[in-house]
């Protein structure tokens, strides 16, 4: 038994050992020519325009979030539902359900409060809540127009 076990050690180290090898001999040999187009970042054959510093919507990971945690969701539960009929023949069903009952009424309490605190909302309303002396000027404010992009 304590063979089988040595020569899978021995296969693993001969593996690590060849890729060790062939990045040591990639890196004598291959050509070192830098330029500038060569440093540049490729965009899918594109010249890079401006910065690739530039903020995403916060928003758009929240709802992403959301999503996968669903998605595990699904993913752990339908092998459960898989072999739901064999644990309900052993007598087990119940326990099952009320784990899988369980876990998704914690998932849809986080989804419930996430709603309820508008964080799914794509574009969000800036509230202001008007100072105590000023409520009447907070009514007679005139909306204004939007901003338009042509100019």
């Amino acid at each position: 038994m304590g063979y089988q076990f040595g020569a899978v050690l021995a296969f693993a180290i001969v593996a690590i050992l060849f890729a060790l090898v062939m990045l040591i001999v990639g890196g004598l040999l291959r050509p070192r020519f830098p330029s500038a187009n060569k440093l540049s970042i490729y965009e899918c054959g594109e010249r890079p325009i401006g910065s690739a510093w530039y903020n995403f919507n916060p928003r758009f990971y929240l709802i992403a979030l959301v999503f996968i945690i669903f998605e595990v969701d699904i993913a752990l539960t339908f092998p459960v539902v898989v072999v739901y009929a064999s644990w309900i023949q052993k007598g087990t069903g119940w326990v099952a359900f009320a784990e899988l009952i369980l876990f998704t009424a914690v998932l849809l309490v986080g989804l419930a409060w996430a709603w309820a605190h508008g964080d799914l909302e794509w574009i969000k309303k800036l509230s202001q809540a008007p100072r105590a002396g000023n409520a009447q000027a907070t009514d007679q404010k005139e909306e204004k127009a939007p901003l338009s992009l042509s100019a």
